[in-house]
């Protein structure tokens, strides 16, 4: 195997491996953004809280609902598109078109185009994370309110 065969190999093989990375990174976290808004959810259903309180708490809710939203946006597949490589894109061809496609050395055009579906998803997923993050902190100052304010 030459050195570009075994450079295109790794190559393919790590794209894929970092679309694979970043969708259980999005499960995760997605899993995690559940969990917080049922856990706000059973504090703040039961607790007579400030209004201030509930505004920051709902703006924080509201920032978790986004970020699920960028996730479930990030891991939905593009059925609907052009299919370009893999699997959607088998699906549109005839068993001839199949074999004379895997004929050729089309590797190059796929780290492509799996390299720009992999920054999407990244892009996504960093994005939930920022707005986790605001939202943990919002979060964080409506307990300090109603706290503040139970005293």
């Amino acid at each position: 195997m030459s050195a570009l065969e075994t450079s295109l190999t790794a190559a393919h093989a790590e794209v894929k491996a970092e679309i694979a990375r970043t969708d259980n990174k999005t499960g995760l976290l997605l899993a995690f953004i559940g969990a917080l808004l049922a856990g706000v959810w059973t504090v703040a259903k039961d607790a007579s809280l400030p209004l201030a309180s509930l505004i920051v708490g709902g703006a924080g809710v509201v920032l978790l609902v986004g970020a699920a939203g960028l996730l479930l946006r990030a891991v939905r597949p593009n059925l609907a598109g052009k299919a370009v490589a893999g699997f959607p894109l088998w699906a549109t061809l005839t068993a001839e078109e199949i074999r004379t496609r895997l004929a050729e050395d089309r590797r190059g055009a796929d780290i492509a185009n799996l390299s720009r579906i992999a920054l999407a998803k990244f892009t996504g997923l960093q994005r939930a994370v920022d707005l986790v993050q605001a939202a943990g902190v919002l979060l964080i100052v409506a307990a300090v309110i109603g706290i503040g304010g139970a005293l």
